[in-house]
């Protein structure tokens, strides 16, 4: 039996209990919700004002908490149906599996893009307006997407190649192992994350040390990049940790298989929704000027009521 075969078969046998699993599903809502209040509340003020969106740093900002969106509601709609409907079409998990990991995906590159950004306006801040205009940042989001895709869509047509066609209107409990279960993809998916990993840690590390530098002989600007810098490299260790989760599922499931599904539970929260909720920390509420018209907005909009 293989890895996704065995996970269905653990799944089947210990499904939570019905109290464990209203308590579960409120956790997730009630944590979506919030992130995602904070998150549009970003996105409005962002849109209200002509200094944001004129500028790379907020654009990429706003970009990555709409990348988060779109991935927290997603996962949290598929989370919701594995009990609701429990198992569903193979062609609807995997289109569904698709979008969350593009979105999955894009956060890293999207961190790695920041800490770009943010070493620019530090280290060389008389070429910062040269180099880091709208144009090249719009193309910078659309590289970040094709990249995702050409890391994402071989999972797709290894398995359009080597499954029938009745495969994809099968009933399964909707996880990445069950959507694409060929041997193959998880061979090309512990390659892609293993180059992942190496690239934008460089990339993270080499601009700390760089800042670091800076922030010796500069002003109070280089120190709070250099932070910033640290706090972007602790949401990229929670986004890449979920690069070894599918490790941890298998160690769980073969250890511990009782206490698979909450596994499974500890694993998304962990791996998927911490991370989403750094975002809005790092420039909602650190960053003065955000922070500034966010407030104003809070203030208007309690005013109003």
């Amino acid at each position: 039996m293989n890895v996704s075969a065995a996970n269905v078969t653990v799944v089947l046998d210990y499904r939570d209990s019905f109290l464990k699993a209203v308590i579960k599903n409120i956790i997730v809502v009630v944590l979506s919700i919030s992130i995602n209040y904070i998150n549009a509340g970003i996105i409005h003020t962002f849109s209200k004002q002509q200094i944001f969106y004129t500028n790379p740093r907020y654009i990429l900002f706003v970009h990555l908490v709409i990348n988060d969106m779109i991935q927290v509601s997603l996962t949290v709609a598929l989370f919701i149906v594995s009990y609701i409907l429990y198992k569903i079409q193979v062609f609807v998990c995997c289109i569904l599996m698709l979008i969350a990991l593009f979105t999955t995906e894009n956060t890293p590159l999207n961190l790695a893009c920041m800490a770009m950004e943010c070493y620019i306006a530090i280290c060389i801040p008389l070429r910062h307006p040269q180099i880091c205009t709208i144009k090249r940042t719009r193309l910078l989001i659309l590289l970040i997407w094709t990249t995702s895709l050409l890391s994402v869509l071989p999972d797709l047509f290894i398995t359009l190649a080597t499954e029938p066609l009745d495969y994809f209107n099968m009933q399964v409990f909707c996880l990445r192992e069950t959507a694409f279960r060929n041997p193959r993809i998880i061979e090309r998916r512990n390659i892609t994350y293993i180059v992942y990993l190496v690239l934008v840690w460089c990339v993270i590390l080499y601009i700390y040390f760089r800042i670091i530098f800076t922030a010796r002989i500069a002003n109070k600007d280089a120190k709070k990049a250099r932070n910033t810098i640290l706090l972007h490299g602790f949401q990229l260790l929670l986004c890449m940790a979920g690069y070894a989760e599918h490790l941890l599922k298998q160690a769980v499931l073969q250890w511990f298989p009782k206490y698979y599904s909450d596994s499974l539970f500890a694993c998304y929260i962990i791996f998927q929704i911490l991370p989403r909720s750094i975002s809005s920390i790092i420039y909602g509420i650190r960053d003065k000027t955000f922070r500034k018209h966010l407030k104003g907005h809070l203030l208007c909009q309690l005013r109003s009521h």
